[in-house]
């Protein structure tokens, strides 16, 4: 793969022989050439699990301390006194049938979507078209519930969902190039606790095997994930 200039300057800054300590890890990532639009800081780990057996598989989501810096569309599907509950919390759709009709229609302009408990019946026939596209709703996940002002405000604020993919990997988004340093480092944290929280029973040997972090467009930085381990006891 032919690699840009700004790239090729970027792998020379780091040293790809050592692991970094999380801090100094994203004092780096934050120091190199950038692109010409805000890039995501991407979090990425290598899980010691065998996502083939149902009791390894991890997933879960995490609300980031300091959010992901993106806006996040959110489709809320109830009925009633949910739907002005919904649109009071910041929901940018709500409403029932008219939206479940549009997403069959091929309409995907929402990045979360909250349903009432009530709406099932209907919203679970959609299971085909969002479930690929991550975007079904899931009471495992807090979006299939009555407390939709909550579950809006999370969702809103930096609730992101984590998910083991078949090579027992792990990729999220958390935060944006522009952020300081600290709550990048805050919201790594925060993410790695809860992935040591939803760590399988059943999982032998060592958990994390490895993790990096990187922006969108560049090369990613290894984390020395013993010592940021030993910071989180």
């Amino acid at each position: 793969m032919k690699r840009g200039k700004r790239y090729i300057d970027s792998v020379a800054r780091i040293d790809r022989t050592r692991e970094y300590p999380l801090e100094e890890a994203v004092e780096v990532l934050k120091n190199l050439p950038v692109a010409k639009f805000v890039e995501t800081v991407e979090f990425s780990a290598n899980l010691g699990v065998n996502p083939k057996h149902a009791d390894q598989q991890v997933r879960g989501t995490v609300l980031l301390p300091h959010g992901t810096g993106r806006d996040v569309r959110v489709l809320v599907l109830a009925r009633g006194e949910k739907e002005q509950e919904a649109s009071e919390a910041g929901a940018d759709f709500v409403g029932s049938n008219e939206y479940i009709e549009k997403i069959n229609g091929g309409w995907f302009e929402f990045d979360v979507a909250i349903a009432t408990p009530d709406m099932m019946g209907d919203v679970g026939k959609l299971g085909r078209i969002l479930g690929p596209r991550g975007l079904m709703p899931n009471p495992k996940l807090g979006t299939v519930t009555f407390d939709v002002a909550k579950a809006v405000k999370d969702a809103k604020a930096g609730k992101i969902e984590y998910r083991v993919d078949k090579g027992a990997n792990i990729h999220v988004p958390v935060g944006k190039l522009t952020f300081d340093r600290n709550k990048l480092v805050e919201n790594i944290k925060a993410l790695m606790l809860e992935l040591m929280r939803a760590k399988p029973v059943s999982t032998k040997g060592k958990y994390v095997k490895s993790a990096h972090i990187s922006s969108t467009m560049g090369p990613s930085i290894e984390l020395d994930t013993s010592l940021l381990l030993a910071e989180l006891r």
